[in-house]
């Protein structure tokens, strides 16, 4: 959902199924992000999401994970 001022509310977890071992984790989350616009036209892209997991079967299996990132676009130069 976008916000105003390049904020954004989002959610993206992802459910993992192992069936050869009848394992699984199923993820809920809520974050939130930022984009800007810097210099040249680049712009920034930064994003957390806390995720809680709501099911979860086998060793291993995350009860919390905090999914966060950083992506920049740079703009194509003319020829």
């Amino acid at each position: 959902m976008n916000l105003s001022q390049g904020w954004y509310l989002r959610s993206s977890a992802t459910w993992t199924f192992d069936l050869a071992r009848d394992h699984y984790a199923i993820p809920v989350g809520l974050g939130v992000g930022k984009v800007w616009l810097v210099g040249d036209g680049t712009s920034v892209n930064v994003f957390a999401e806390p995720q809680w997991t709501v099911a979860h079967d086998g060793a291993g299996q995350p009860k919390f994970q905090v999914f966060a990132g950083v992506n920049m676009q740079f703009p194509i130069g003319r020829r």
